[in-house]
């Protein structure tokens, strides 16, 4: 397993440096959890599997992504996230980001 630090949390709005898309972040894994027909056939650029990968809600559509960590970089529009799965996730709108629901026992 991998010992390196997530550079994004949950909440953290994002922008897809390679697809150019924005979305929130919704669960962090520390390193690649998908399966190896999944790596091959979507990841094309072959990022690390070693590193953070993230869940992500992308901006206006109903789409959830697994984002490698290097093609990601934080949002800096200040625009909020339109899905319909947010209010599933999240509470508000922070100035830091999405504030987490909290989840029931």
């Amino acid at each position: 397993m991998s010992s390196s630090q997530a550079m994004f949390f949950v909440g953290q709005i994002i922008h897809h440096k390679r697809f150019d898309y924005r979305g929130v972040v919704i669960d962090v894994d520390p390193e690649f959890h998908g399966t190896a027909d999944w790596y091959k056939d979507m990841a094309s650029s072959k990022p690390p599997k070693d590193r953070p990968w993230y869940h992500i809600l992308v901006d206006g559509s109903d789409i959830r992504t697994y984002v490698a960590e290097r093609n990601m970089e934080p949002d800096k529009s200040g625009e909020p996230v339109n899905h319909p799965e947010m209010t599933s996730y999240f509470s508000d709108l922070g100035s830091d980001g999405y504030i987490a629901r909290k989840k029931g026992n």
